[in-house]
C-alpha cells in the first residue's frame, strides 16, 4: 500500500471516529452517565475513598466473588509430602498417593511401614 493510501484511509478513519464521538455527545443516556461519573469521582475524592472502597460499601460480598484465587475454588490444595526410603536413602516428593515409585515401595514394604518413612 502506498503512502498516500494509508494517508486517506488514515484521515477516513479519523473522520469516522469524530462523527462517532460527537453522536455519543449529543445522547441523553452518555450526558447522564458522564454526570453521573464526574459527581461520583469527585464525591470519592471528597472523602478520600477508592473506587474499591464504594464496591465494598455498596456490596461487601462483591470481593467474596470475584477473589476466587483457586481454580477449584471449593478444593483446598494438597499438602506436599516427603518420604525417605531407610534402606537406600532415597527420597520422593508427591502430593498425592499415585507416585510409581511410592506404589512400588507400598507393595514391597506395605503401605503401613512406607507410611512411617514420612517426612512431613
Amino acid at each position: 500500500m502506498s503512502l498516500i493510501n494509508e494517508y486517506r484511509i488514515t484521515e477516513q478513519a479519523i473522520k469516522d471516529l469524530q462523527a462517532r464521538l460527537a453522536s455519543l455527545q449529543q445522547n441523553g443516556q452518555m450526558k447522564a452517565e458522564l454526570e453521573f461519573d464526574t459527581k461520583l469521582r469527585a464525591l470519592m475524592s471528597e472523602y478520600n475513598k477508592s473506587l474499591r472502597d464504594v464496591i465494598n460499601l455498596l456490596d461487601p460480598q462483591a470481593q467474596n466473588r470475584s477473589s476466587k484465587t483457586q481454580p477449584n475454588s471449593g478444593r483446598r490444595e494438597r499438602q506436599l509430602k516427603r518420604y525417605l526410603n531407610p534402606n537406600t536413602n532415597e527420597v520422593v516428593e508427591t502430593k498425592g498417593g499415585n507416585h510409581k515409585i511410592l506404589k512400588e515401595w507400598k507393595t514391597q514394604f506395605g503401605a503401613d511401614v512406607v507410611e512411617s518413612w514420612l517426612q512431613s
